[in-house]
């Protein structure tokens, strides 16, 4: 039997899911909650083995209260409910301890395999949840590093046409200083010369 507690500040959510599994075979309703406080609240006495999570809640929201819980209580497993399809939503929930993420807007069939699964420790996302945490690791690999304002002023000025000593002389470094920052800027961006850095810049708007 699998113990369900809910928390979502909406009572026609917590409503329509109860409804929906209230005679299904091996889940029992262990209660809900309405904010993250009345969830650790009832926490302090009792138990659940699942937790269905909203993400977006008054006062604190389920990122914060999912990191609370899994610091608490880690044998309940969390599992984090929204209607935001958004990754980076998704990977702060996986990063602070939820063991799955599906969307309000799933089936009955989609929210119980979703509930079995993280119960046996499973990791489980609805099949669009999925997509989005994808799609989002991938725009994070690719994603520049941070250039220092004074990268950036070399960078334009490497861009320019100008050479290591021309840009010493222009912003009183020295040639030695300049070559570095050059070498730095190409290991960083990960280009292998100079025509390869000032085309990524161009492309990227970095200058």
């Amino acid at each position: 039997m699998i113990r369900l507690f809910i928390v979502d500040d909406h009572p026609v959510v917590i409503e329509g899911i109860h409804s929906l599994l209230q005679n299904e075979k091996g889940i029992e309703w262990a209660g809900h909650a309405m904010n993250a406080n009345s969830c650790l609240g009832y926490f302090v006495h009792n138990t659940a083995d699942v937790l269905l999570m909203d993400i977006s809640m008054p006062g604190m929201d389920g990122v914060e209260l999912c990191t609370m819980m899994k610091d608490k209580y880690p044998g309940v497993m969390i599992l984090g409910l929204s209607t935001f399809n958004q990754g980076l939503y998704i990977k702060k929930m996986m990063e602070n301890g939820a063991s799955g993420y599906i969307l309000k807007n799933s089936s009955k069939e989609e929210l119980l395999a979703a509930i079995k699964a993280v119960n046996k420790g499973d990791t489980y996302f609805s099949g669009e949840a999925g997509e989005a945490l994808k799609a989002y690791r991938l725009s994070e690999k690719n994603q520049l590093p941070e250039l220092s304002p004074r990268e950036k002023e070399i960078l334009g000025l490497i861009a320019e046409g100008y050479t290591n000593p021309q840009i010493a002389e222009k912003i009183f470094l020295s040639p030695f200083t300049v070559d570095s920052h050059r070498k730095n800027l190409l290991a960083k961006l990960q280009v292998k010369n100079t025509a390869c850095l000032v085309k990524l810049a161009v492309e990227n708007k970095l200058i």
